[in-house]
């Protein structure tokens, strides 16, 4: 006899679906509410920037913020494509060496039996607390110790570090059974065998949610640029693009509108592409 009533997951719409419409549409229209608004904001003309009451929506779109902000960037004394190249490099650098640093401690964190595992996994939540505004002197007095300011390494190394990025992978490889790296083990295989194998192949959700928060982190930071580094050729486009609020009083709001939108889009779409792993990520993470 077949059971009556609301269907789990059904695979189209069901009247059972519409109080979940209720929760969540509008908990989506106020989580969208911040991106309509960036793009609006950025083809906002300049008497609608300034308009008082100020207006979400734009009402007669126009390219003028952009307009003025590439002919800005080609009088600049650097080139745009400069910036751009510098931030190309230096996120992929520290995307690079952050991911490949964050599994191979989650591997040594979660896998390996070791004194002191405890401490060095609660040194490392422990760095969750704290933002990057309270260690920016230790961060300078190290970078300036060691020699690297004003250099590509003083963008690099004091971003490489993503306690977040490590504390996500290690949680997610604790799903990974231990039987199967004993049976790896039995067949001969190391462990960077098994770290490269069979490890990272099981972890690509929480690796794709590591390059994700990282690339976050590094694509928008203007710290190293403002604080290490004093040669205007190896400041990143983040850096540039935080400058153009300063230029003028009119102008500068409107490129600054269009450069958030341009240091927003590339967010936007690497969220929207990985958005499945980072979901299935967050799921596994605080699972024992």
């Amino acid at each position: 006899m077949a059971i009556k009533g609301n269907k789990v997951n059904p695979q189209k719409f069901d009247p059972s679906q519409i109080k979940f419409y209720v929760y969540l549409l509008p908990l989506a229209v106020l989580m969208g509410a911040p991106i309509i608004y960036i793009i609006c904001h950025a083809f906002k003309p300049m008497d609608e920037l300034f308009a008082f009451p100020p207006k979400f929506f734009v009402t007669n779109p126009s390219g003028i913020n952009f307009t003025n902000l590439f002919q800005q960037a080609a009088g600049s004394t650097v080139p745009f494509s400069r910036y751009v190249f510098n931030s190309l490099v230096v996120t992929a650098a520290v995307l690079i060496l952050s991911i490949l640093i964050s599994t191979m401690a989650a591997f040594a964190l979660s896998k390996m039996k070791f004194r002191l595992k405890g401490p060095m996994m609660e040194i490392n939540n422990l760095a969750l607390m704290f933002v990057a505004t309270a260690v920016v002197i230790p961060r300078y007095l190290t970078i300036s110790t060691i020699g690297i300011l004003d250099t590509w390494l003083a963008h690099i190394l004091p971003l490489i570090a993503m306690p977040v990025c490590l504390f996500l992978i290690k949680q997610f490889m604790d799903q990974v059974p231990d039987s199967l790296l004993e049976a790896a083990q039995l067949e001969g295989a190391g462990s960077f065998t098994i770290y490269l194998k069979i490890i990272l192949p099981m972890v690509k959700p929480a690796i794709a949610t590591g390059c994700i928060l990282t690339f976050q982190q590094v694509w928008n930071n203007t710290e190293t640029s403002n604080l290490f580094t004093s040669t205007e050729s190896i400041r990143t486009l983040a850096f540039y693009m935080n400058t153009l609020s300063g230029v003028g009083t009119v102008q500068g709001q409107g490129m600054a509108a269009a450069a958030a939108l341009i240091m927003f889009v590339p967010n936007l779409v690497l969220f929207i592409v990985s958005q499945s792993s980072v979901m299935n990520t967050m799921a596994h993470s605080g699972l024992k």
